[in-house]
């Protein structure tokens, strides 16, 4: 059978069927103990006083003083009990009807809110908070919980649109500029201007498969399943700082490291390489002339991996954002569009993989600081 009764009136009936089985159990109580625990020594025998006496027929039984019922025999005890007993339940039990009524309408009502929440979030508006106020009870959770559910989706779809938006710009720029170069073609088809554009069509198309690329990177490392065997990331971090040192060197800058021995950590060797060569890469593309970089790894209870650069200043909303895909902190007219944004996501989903944990800090004097912390293998 389907319920149609709602919650508060459930909770209702409930504190309204405890308190009837109290009452009645109490008037049974107090009636059975009351008539079969004691022993009366009433007798049929009425004393009055004789100046109290005007006129009284023998036989007949003169009233209580103050208009009260007389009480001289047993049964008048039971029923007296019995009486203000029935009345003293009824008299409980509507005071605690009605506690209960508003009591539970109070406590349920954060339930409204919530549910109103929910449809409006369900109808696609997660901008709308609870904002549950009063006690930290079970409803105040549940409504604090509700509230941070919205605010990561509304920013998981905020990041998906982003995402959506900048991938289509990524391939379909690329795809333009490749359309245009063959309408050139088409048009001049000479030997000369074919020779001018095969460079651009080249770079244009090794673009597509660098950003395809990266995408299936994005989404493997996002799924990765490898075995958990150990992997000396110190090594791997002394093979990276040396094959990045040619590139800093060409760009005039100064790559440095600070790597301790044999710090190992549970993962997959191309996935941890790479994370290392794209928190290199960043460091270097996003770099200043004459700036430096360092690179440092380090290991007690968790392998440390942290980068420092020299760079531009950047705001804390941008630190915020630099791990979402195609991200880049400079503008597009300014880029040098030497990297795609997906290199900073990349190293997150990897990490993530790893169990490991993220963290990137804006230095006051420019520039950036990227932190990973992985698991240690034990030793």
């Amino acid at each position: 059978m389907k319920r149609s009764l709602s919650i508060h009136a459930r909770l209702f009936l409930g504190f309204a069927s405890a308190l009837a089985v109290c009452a009645a159990l109490m008037v049974a109580i107090i009636y059975g103990g009351m008539r079969f625990l004691p022993s009366y020594g009433f007798s049929d025998t009425v004393i009055v006083d004789p100046s109290d006496v005007t006129d009284v027929l023998p036989g007949k039984r003169l009233p209580a003083s103050g208009g009260h019922a007389d009480i001289s025999s047993k049964e008048d005890v039971w029923n007296t009990v019995l009486l203000i007993s029935v009345g003293g339940v009824l008299v409980v039990g509507a005071l605690g009807l009605t506690a209960g009524w508003f009591l539970s309408k109070r406590l349920l009502a954060p339930l409204h809110t919530i549910n109103e929440a929910a449809r409006k979030a369900a109808a696609g508006n997660l901008s709308d908070r609870i904002g549950a106020t009063g006690p930290p009870d079970e409803l105040h959770q549940l409504a604090d919980t509700f509230d941070e559910m919205l605010a990561r989706l509304e920013e998981s779809f905020a990041a998906h649109q982003r995402f959506a938006a900048n991938a289509s710009h990524e391939l379909l720029t690329p795809l333009a500029t490749t359309r245009a170069a063959l309408q050139v073609a088409g048009d001049s088809p000479a030997p000369e201007e074919l020779a001018e554009l095969l460079p651009m069509l080249r770079e244009t198309n090794d673009r597509n498969i660098a950003v395809v690329r990266a995408l299936l990177d994005l989404a493997s490392a996002d799924q990765a399943l490898f075995d958990t065997g150990p992997v000396d990331v110190s090594a791997l971090a002394r093979g990276v700082a040396e094959e990045c040192g040619p590139r800093a060197a060409a760009a005039g800058l100064t790559l440095d490291s600070d790597i301790e021995p044999s710090c190992a950590s549970p993962g997959n060797t191309t996935l941890l390489r790479q994370l290392l060569l794209n928190l290199l890469d960043n460091a270097l593309t996003h770099n200043v002339p004459g700036g430096s970089a360092h690179l440092s790894v380090s290991g007690t209870e968790r392998v440390t991996v942290e980068v420092t650069n020299t760079g531009p200043h950047l705001e804390q909303a941008q630190v915020d954002r630099l791990f979402e895909p195609f991200y880049r902190a400079a503008p597009r007219i300014t880029s040098d569009r030497s990297g795609h944004g997906l290199g900073l996501a990349l190293v997150r989903s990897i990490t993530l993989a790893h169990h490991g944990t993220l963290t990137a800090t804006a230095l006051p004097t420019g520039g950036l600081t990227l932190r990973v912390e992985l698991p240690r293998t034990a030793r």
